[in-house]
């Protein structure tokens, strides 16, 4: 049966892009006919699923060097009991014609499934069923029905726990009456009657203990096996040989004991695993239902005039919502009346209030203290900061850590080994260990395959994963997949951006050095701020609006903009006044393109530049006219971040477009070593630069704010984005730091390794529980009731070891008080004139209105 794709394609640059794909499409194999649409970015695919599926026809797009965008839904899945439940019903998803990409995460009951063209949740639902598991959308809100179900199966686990544990009880006191001399004695005799003893196991094995033979037989029906079939076959083995000896008993040679207590109480201990595995596994994502908890239930809008009190689901962008001191704030926006502070530590993990006034962005969810105020909402539902949260935090849950694949290729093939093993093990113990001694041999048969669980290994990665993720996204770290959690542990070289990840990003006018200042003074000054501000208006980079800031609030006048042309990297070129006069402002290599000569700029330039200001030239018509600087002030707790890393065994590199005077003053501030400081870099330079420190052998983390920084957090193994940075940088990181500053790198970088400490620590006990129990329970020093018990206690030990994660204490990183930000270290800032008679001093100040 033919099927129709449409795939969303990325990269395309003209019709020969659309023409090379659609060519390359339709030689696939299995594809009846492609059509590329250029405009719309859409190929058309019909093809056979039964030939080609779309992780072929993703490929063939990819191998031409462009992009598909593709879909992506998240399932809860039901009555998975170990890691190869999971595997199994990945790899039934990855059948699914339109599916490139399916991963299910064991600890977290989840599916995210990556998809071209359309895929039917019915679809995704029936693969599940089939396998013998259930499905549901994982959709946006329902943290709290997720929890309902978890509740539910506790609930149920533990009715089956009290029920088997009631019945098993008297089985036990026999199994001790047996063991202990003069014991037995004590004990009513009906406890030694088989029958009795029939009677109190066949509820516990058939009642108690369907779920793994429900389970098993989807399992075995899909040609797979599972923990499931390893209960199953030991229990059931257990169970009918004492059947046997029960009814016929006479006629079984050597036949005396029944071994009834064996099976129920491995059935009960294995319950009892799976109720504290299923509490534990509530625990682990408690992050998320952490943070649905944050949101607000209902907003005061300001409809006609009167507040009128709403669900919050109800509110709109463009709404007026009143916010009164002690409630929270419903959603996000921009104040446009009042001012108060704002406890926003429940978002960015920020413990200070921060201050807000007229103008300023708040966030929904987090918690208004002290003023009122009114607020535009511009983002609602889906789209606030709190709901991006939850999705990354729900994604990175459901992700797997590239170090987890190892587990998953070992559970893939340890159950049909330990069902070779145990049968080996019996034919051993019955054909040559004790010769024709069947109740011996089945014992070790018994004791291996229940011994013998791949669930500790299956919830070693995932457990820590989702534990780690949720610590960090109370810290106001975002973390996007368990893959940058793992390699973030790896990192050995860290790249700062200069610019609103070192500094503020909020660079303010210092200096205004006209040439010849003597002979004009301050009015001469003024001349110069007026022409170069009039040129940067048309300028979006912060130095150029700082200039323009200075201009306004010195109540200077601009000249109309003729002509604007802004040269990457390098500074304007403007067009200005009725006397059309060509202004350049910027770096070196902007005045020497045009021919100018500099030498009576040049020192005034470097004297700024030594002071860790950004000195900009100026030229006129062709002349030098003066130097203008301006200073972006270091975070109060970059240095300390910078200072920590370094001790933590990482290089720190600064990267910048700023000259090298400048950078090297920026970096002495911070402790980066001169020869770490790599200056002058143009946006489109900074992948590259990180590119060649990978090509060292390196692995590299890059942390920046800007839209030019996208292609280089890209680039690095590891993204950090500043939180307080552009959308795109945030789009384009691995880790986005909601606090916005760098403290938040060495948390990531710390909660990685302890994160990855905690998965070698359950990878390693769950190895050694099952090299060690394996062959004790085959050499018959084990009996089948202490292997269940210390089967079911492995899981529980391994999630408990995990949660041990939400104790995990962030150091003693730089925090900032956010109530107080000045620029340029805290003081006004100052137009400077230079006295043209004694070169590197200033004089005549005139001051810029704060």
């Amino acid at each position: 049966m033919e099927r129709k794709a449409t795939i969303d394609i990325g990269g395309m640059t003209c019709a020969t892009c659309a023409a090379r794909i659609e060519k390359r499409l339709n030689k696939t194999g299995g594809v009846k006919g492609a059509t590329v649409n250029f405009a719309l970015e859409k190929a058309v695919v019909e093809f056979d699923p039964e030939l080609v599926r779309a992780p072929e026809l993703v490929e063939a797009v990819h191998s031409l060097g462009y992009q598909v965008r593709t879909g992506q839904r998240r399932y809860r899945i039901r009555g998975m009991s170990c890691a190869s439940c999971a595997q199994r019903i990945e790899t039934a998803l990855q059948r699914l014609p339109a599916v490139v990409k399916a991963t299910v995460n064991f600890a977290a009951e989840t599916a995210t499934v990556e998809y071209i063209g359309e895929l039917a949740d019915d679809e995704v639902i029936r693969a599940v069923k089939a396998q013998g598991y259930g499905a549901i959308p994982a959709e946006e809100g329902q943290v709290d029905r997720e929890k309902e179900q978890r509740e539910r199966e506790i609930r149920h686990q533990q009715r089956m726990l009290v029920l088997s544990a009631a019945l098993s009880t008297p089985l036990l006191l026999y199994m001790f009456g047996e063991l202990i001399a003069g014991f037995g004695r004590l004990l009513p005799g009906v406890l030694f009657n088989p029958w009795f003893q029939l009677a109190l196991a066949t509820p516990v094995q058939f009642v108690a203990g369907w779920q793994f033979y429900r389970d098993s037989y989807h399992t075995l029906r899909n040609r797979s096996a599972n923990m499931s079939v390893l209960v199953a076959m030991g229990t059931s083995a257990a169970y009918l040989y004492s059947v046997i000896v029960t009814v016929a008993g006479p006629l079984v040679p050597g036949a005396h004991h029944v071994y009834f207590e064996t099976s129920a109480l491995i059935v009960t201990l294995i319950i009892l695993g799976k109720y504290l595995e299923a509490r534990a596994k509530g625990r682990a994502s408690e992050a998320i239902r952490k943070l649905v908890g944050l949101q607000a239930k209902t907003a005061r809008v300001l409809r006609d005039g009167a507040e009128v009190e709403v669900a919050v689901e109800q509110v709109q962008v463009g709404d007026r919502v009143v916010v009164r001191p002690g409630e929270k704030i419903p959603v996000d926006g921009v104040v446009i009346e009042g001012a108060s502070a704002v406890d926003e530590s429940m978002i960015t993990g920020e413990s200070l209030p921060v201050d807000k006034k007229v103008g300023d962005r708040v966030i929904g969810a987090t918690l208004n203290r002290t003023g009122s105020f009114v607020f535009e909402a511009t983002r609602v539902g889906k789209e606030t900061a709190l709901a991006q949260i939850i999705k990354i935090v729900e994604e990175a849950q459901g992700s797997k850590a590239p170090i987890q694949r190892y587990a998953d290729r070992v559970s893939a093939y340890f159950v049909p080994a330990v069902i070779a093993i145990a049968a080996v093990t019996f034919a051993v113990w019955y054909l040559a260990a004790d010769p024709g001694n069947f109740t011996r041999a089945l014992v070790n048969f018994v004791a291996v395959l229940v011994i013998a669980c791949p669930c500790a290994m299956g919830l070693a990665t995932p457990t820590s994963i989702m534990v780690g993720t949720g610590k960090g996204a109370e810290r106001g770290i975002l973390i996007k997949g368990g893959e940058y959690l793992e390699l973030a542990h790896e990192l050995n070289v860290v790249v700062l951006d200069k610019t609103g990840t070192i500094t503020r990003g909020k660079p303010a006018l210092t200096d205004v050095v006209p040439l010849g200042a003597g002979d004009g003074g301050p009015e001469a000054a003024r001349r110069l701020l007026a022409l170069a501000a009039s040129a940067e208006t048309g300028s979006e980079h912060p130095l150029g609006q700082a200039i323009v800031e200075a201009a306004r609030q010195e109540g200077l006048s601009l000249e109309r903009v003729h002509a604007f042309e802004a040269v990457a990297g390098q500074g304007v070129r403007a067009v200005v006044g009725d006397e059309r006069r060509e202004v350049l402002i910027g770096t070196r290599r902007l005045l020497e393109g045009r021919g100018i000569d500099l030498a009576a700029l040049e020192p005034e330039a470097v004297r700024l530049e030594q002071q860790g200001k950004t000195a900009m030239l100026v030229a006129i018509d062709g002349r030098p006219a003066g130097v203008v600087a301006v200073a972006d002030t270091v975070k109060p707790g970059s240095a300390a971040a910078v200072r920590q890393l370094q001790q933590m065994g990482i290089e720190v590199y600064m990267i910048t477009g700023d000259n090298r005077r400048t950078a090297a003053a920026i970096a002495r501030q911070v402790g980066i070593d001169e020869a770490h400081t790599l200056a002058e870099v143009l946006p489109d330079q900074k992948a590259a630069k990180v590119k060649e420190l990978q090509g060292q052998g390196k692995v590299v983390g890059m942390v920046g704010d800007g839209i030019n920084d996208a292609p280089a957090l890209a680039t690095a193994d590891v993204g950090f984005a500043i939180g307080t940075g552009t959308d795109v940088a945030i789009e384009s990181s691995d880790i986005t730091l909601m606090r916005g500053e760098l403290g938040g790198v060495v948390d990531s970088i710390r909660l990685s390794r302890a994160t990855i400490r905690n998965v070698r620590q359950n990878l390693f006990w769950a190895l050694f529980y099952n090299t060690v129990g394996i062959p004790v329970a085959a050499a018959g020093f084990m009996s089948p009731v202490l292997a269940g018990a210390a089967m079911a206690f492995s899981s529980v030990s391994v999630v408990s070891n995990a949660l041990r994660l939400r104790r995990f204490r962030f150091g003693d990183t730089p925090r900032p008080d956010l109530r107080k930000e000045r620029t340029v270290d805290g003081q006004d800032a100052m137009l400077a004139v230079r006295d043209g008679d004694r070169a590197g001093r200033s004089e005549g100040h005139v001051p810029v209105p704060r």
